[in-house]
């Protein structure tokens, strides 16, 4: 069973419609484009004249939909129509069908249609002249060039400009996509980055203000609740200093940029000086030298972020922080006790070591913590039980941060 016809579109349906009229009304008042004694002329008189126009109207409807068949079927429309009076209107028909076969059909056909209409118009004009040998022969070749190879290279004309519009669109629609997603991935990395310092500036002084609070709360020693509510109250403070700082960050917008009077590493003597005040025997050993800002932060972060948690979870006993330089990175080493805690302990959330690790892989660093075995870290006796060690690497120049 054959295959119905494609629904003509609605603009291919009037254009048949008003060649069909334009033809009818010239073939009521008797225009015609050949006399009827000239020899092509193989069925003179009026009626003929109907038939190929008939045809080519039929054509029209498909220049959209099946240009290919539709160009096909008007050549014979217009073979016929040759060998008739002929019609204006059933030519110009037969150059739109050219005319659309090349625009709207597929990319093999808009690029053949030109080329065959090219070498006909060449052979039309070059053949005719040859066995003639007059000036007039040449006008045969004009005529199929103004017939065929005209609104050929027109239709590729106008194909050429639609299919570069249609690539610009798309280009356009890409580049939005991905400016898109640039700036949901940006929003996303930027609160990740402020998740990170609202974390490692406040965590510190809520985990001591929690772990002196349960013990104030747990002693009836007047002496010993007054020195836990001092600590409370110098974490508060410090606690609210840095939330404000943090405030101000967020409602000035610039994310492009650290904090404000971010810390440096001449800082980790203040910060070792308060995790002893909040009760933890801390140990500095310090040699790192003049390192850049991004590398100097994140070390202070992570060291902060160590102490916090030693605070939190570790067992009594004495926390090391180590900084020492070596082949172009700052190794970062935090040791304290792990085990069992007798006294009030702090939750955690985890957040600290994503963070950690976070601020390291940006920088193209390394990342690691978890407990060491009985005899600690590289064989070196730990009297206090297993160690729990936080150790991480960050590359101090920029060749070493963009590899």
């Amino acid at each position: 069973m054959a295959a119905p016809l494609p629904r003509p579109h609605r603009f291919d349906l009037a254009v048949a419609t008003g060649g069909l009229l334009g033809g009818l009304l010239l073939w009521v008042i008797g225009l015609g484009v050949r006399p009827a004694d000239e020899p092509i002329v193989l069925f003179d008189g009026r009626w003929p004249i109907l038939l190929p126009l008939l045809l080519m109207t039929g054509c029209e409807l498909l220049r959209r939909s099946a240009p290919r068949t539709a160009l096909l079927a008007g050549t014979a429309a217009l073979t016929l129509d040759t060998v008739t009076q002929g019609s204006v209107v059933t030519l110009i028909m037969f150059t739109d069908l050219v005319y659309a076969a090349v625009l709207y059909g597929t990319p093999a056909s808009a690029r053949r249609i030109p080329w065959i209409t090219g070498l006909l118009t060449v052979a039309a004009t070059v053949v005719p002249f040859a066995a003639w040998r007059v000036p007039e022969a040449l006008l045969i070749g004009v005529a199929v060039g103004v017939v065929s190879f005209a609104p050929a290279s027109t239709g590729l004309i106008v194909r050429n400009h639609r299919d570069a519009a249609v690539a610009a669109r798309l280009r356009a629609e890409q580049t939005a996509l991905l400016a898109e997603m640039d700036r949901t991935q940006a929003v996303t990395a930027e609160r990740a980055r402020m998740a990170r310092e609202l974390h490692d500036m406040v965590a510190n002084h809520l985990s001591a203000i929690a772990i002196h609070s349960t013990a104030a709360l747990s002693l009836d020693d007047p002496d010993t609740s007054k020195g836990a509510l001092a600590v409370i109250r110098e974490n508060s403070v410090d606690g609210l200093a840095e939330m404000r700082r943090l405030i101000g960050i967020l409602r000035d917008g610039s994310g492009d940029r650290e904090p404000a009077a971010a810390p440096t590493l001449d800082g980790l003597g203040d910060l070792v000086e308060g995790a002893r005040a909040n009760g933890l025997d801390v140990t500095l050993h310090a040699g790192h030298g003049k390192v850049p800002t991004p590398v100097e932060l994140a070390t202070y972060r992570i060291v902060q972020e160590s102490l916090t948690n030693a605070l939190k979870h570790a067992s009594p006993g004495p926390v090391t922080v180590t900084l020492a330089r070596r082949d172009g990175l700052l190794d970062i080493g935090v040791t304290s006790p792990y085990g069992h805690r007798d006294g009030p302990r702090a939750p955690g959330s985890g957040a600290g070591l994503v963070g950690m690790r976070e601020r390291a892989a940006l920088l193209g660093g390394t990342f690691a913590a978890g407990p060491e075995g009985e005899t600690g870290p590289k064989g070196a006796a730990g009297p206090e039980g297993p160690l729990w060690t936080v150790r991480a690497s960050l590359p101090v120049t920029e060749e070493d941060r963009t590899h």
